[in-house]
């Protein structure tokens, strides 16, 4: 369904259950920068109402999804660590040419961030799944939901607003970068690397 080319090894779970306090500090983290994308979006691109109003309610669910982890977090009796470069976004940036068009620009954000969303659904899964601690396994299972609501809300908004076939073939040479990205980053204790 997520047309992802290359799966996460499943073995990528048992190092995240030997840093929870890590990877629930790295997934507070996405879910800020999630908030802070969506709002991104609104700031540059007002005229396109339907995105707008999509945008708003995204803005509400991811800084409500940052409270959820956040919670988490406090409950095991931790506080949120500091950020760190996220070098999946990093290196998934270097796909995109600098400049074109507002449309061109904004369809590539666009694509950027139903990648992200699908990524982290997969990795949820996997979580829900894999994870020993059925609470945790549970409460990645909510949110997998919401992400494959969102990859597919972005990778919509790409389509209606880019050329079809051109947004499509983007995808397709974005999904086998995205594959290379995922081959080359070290399996830490990480939402996406």
């Amino acid at each position: 369904m997520l047309g992802l080319k290359l799966p996460t090894d499943p073995r990528w779970v048992n190092i995240v259950e030997k840093n929870i306090e890590e990877i629930l500090t790295d997934h507070a983290y996405c879910e800020q920068k999630a908030t802070s994308t969506a709002i991104s979006l609104i700031v540059s691109f007002p005229e396109y109402s339907d995105l707008v109003q999509e945008m708003v309610k995204l803005v509400k669910e991811e800084i409500s999804h940052f409270k959820l982890v956040h919670d988490k977090i406090l409950e095991r009796g931790w506080t949120m660590g500091r950020d760190r470069k996220d070098e999946y976004v990093l290196a998934l940036l270097k796909f995109f040419p600098k400049g074109g068009s507002r449309t061109t620009q904004l369809v590539h954000r666009l694509l950027l961030a139903a990648l992200i969303e699908a990524r982290s659904c997969e990795r949820f899964r996997l979580l829900s799944e894999q994870l020993e601690d059925q609470e945790l396994a549970t409460f990645y299972r909510n949110l997998m939901i919401s992400e494959a609501g969102h990859y597919t809300m972005f990778l919509g908004f790409a389509r209606q607003y880019g050329d079809r076939q051109e947004v499509d073939q983007k995808w397709q040479q974005l999904l086998e970068f995205e594959a290379e990205v995922m081959s080359n980053l070290s399996t830490g204790g990480s939402i996406h690397g």
